[in-house]
């Protein structure tokens, strides 16, 4: 099985990141098979593995969750790409967690025009039709104290993410049979989850990674506004941090893509208006522009070398046409000076977006300088003896000090290669 597995894997590397394109077009349109690639990375522990990462012999078993698909979305239109019925896993909480509740938003990219959600409506990220029937709760979803000191008797639950537009899409395309519901159905999904109890939390974190850690930001406030204020409620994006950044051809390959994620799904009526009123609807989907006016406590949690990021906003083969930066793209080891001060320009950038948002004393920060995507879902980032640290802290130590107000959590990594501790995958 790990031989097939393994075999797998390659033959996803080779056409991720091997395949020569000549179309500019659509190589931006392997944006999803990319985020699929590091999504599989991340969650197959017993294929890759980094030498000096290695997972405890002695491992417990992971915790299986079955998918329950929201019956009550089709009355309110709340559908996935293909007009399936959305769903999440939910692990019920027990002894002093009963009444606290975790939510995490799946990632998985975005689509940004009609051929690609068609695509994407063949495949889990875009119908329940083709997600797996049970997941395994791992990181910040387990339920085991020595792998989630903080978290780990919460009801846990991981909305499945179909909408391709970071669940803020509103409008259709009767066409292409396309249905751009991302607001509806987090609206549904959080309508059945207070229902089932959250109405009653006293304590209620909002998380979510990658495109998943973006709608954890967009959907904060909202979110905190489903609470009395006697509940203590917060947001974690992880590797939701995306940055409007000039990549290494001197384009905007991710705003190019916002863009047309924004246009093509009707997200602008869904974006904050402290935003909408000053800036343009693509500028309000980049986190940069919205994170000094969410009034809820938010952290923010992002490798300040973010894996995908390299790869797919800054790097892109449609940037590169000649394949100079090819190595650096695929080795961190392999860039010269002039590439690696290019890299050091982006995490200067992101420090710099976030100087206004850490004055807050609700808000939390954890920039590690990594080449890594998503650190919370992956046990061996989230909290294992060789887990990544800021000081003495592990990512789960950071979060729950932050959260339960235990300390100030404001950890901004030196510059790379600093950092002894990362878990990469470049």
């Amino acid at each position: 099985m790990t031989k097939l597995l393994t075999q797998i894997l390659c033959v996803v590397w080779f056409f991720v990141f091997g395949l020569v394109i000549s179309s500019s077009q659509f190589d931006s349109d392997l944006v999803l098979e990319s985020e699929a690639f590091l999504s599989y990375v991340d969650n197959n522990n017993n294929i890759i593995h980094h030498p000096h990462h290695a997972s405890p012999k002695n491992a417990s078993i992971a915790l299986t969750v079955p998918i329950t698909l929201i019956k009550d979305a089709a009355s309110t239109g709340a559908l996935c790409l293909d007009g399936t019925l959305p769903g999440y896993h939910i692990s019920p909480g027990f002894g002093s967690g009963a009444n606290s509740w975790l939510i995490q938003l799946e990632g998985g990219g975005w689509c940004h025009s009609v051929r690609d959600c068609k695509f994407r409506k063949t495949t889990r990220r875009g119908s329940s039709k083709y997600m797996e029937k049970v997941l395994t709760f791992t990181g910040i979803l387990s339920n085991k104290p020595e792998e989630n000191p903080d978290f780990y008797n919460w009801n846990r639950v991981k909305l499945r993410y179909c909408d391709g537009a970071s669940f803020a899409g509103e409008g259709q395309d009767k066409a292409a049979q396309l249905l751009f519901r991302g607001q509806r159905i987090w609206s549904a999904a959080m309508k059945e989850l207070m229902a089932k109890g959250m109405k009653n939390a006293k304590q209620a974190l909002l998380s979510g990674c990658s495109a998943g850690g973006l709608a954890s930001i967009l959907h904060c406030d909202e979110f905190g506004a489903l609470f009395p204020k006697s509940t203590r409620v917060k947001c974690l994006g992880d590797a939701g941090f995306f940055l409007d950044a000039i990549d290494v051809g001197g384009g905007h390959s991710l705003r190019n893509i916002y863009e047309r994620v924004v246009n093509l799904q009707g997200v602008k009526k869904n974006l904050p208006t402290t935003c909408t009123s000053k800036m343009d609807p693509t500028s309000c989907f980049f986190p940069q522009n919205l994170i000094n006016n969410i009034k809820t406590p938010l952290f923010l949690l992002n490798a300040a070398y973010d894996a995908w990021q390299v790869h797919e906003s800054l790097m892109t083969k449609a940037a590169d046409p000649t394949g100079a930066w090819n190595d650096c793209r695929n080795n961190k080891l392999k860039c010269n000076s002039t590439q690696i001060n290019f890299l050091q320009g982006f995490r200067n950038q992101m420090v710099n977006d976030v100087k206004t948002f850490s004055k807050y004393k609700r808000n939390g920060l954890f920039i590690n300088s990594c080449f890594a995507h998503c650190q919370t879902e992956k046990q061996d980032t989230w909290f294992a003896n060789d887990s990544p640290r800021s000081g003495n802290k592990r990512i789960a130590e950071a979060v729950g000090d932050w959260f339960f107000e235990r300390a100030d959590v404001k950890a901004i990594d030196c510059a790379y290669p600093c950092d002894k501790t990362c878990h990469d995958l470049v």
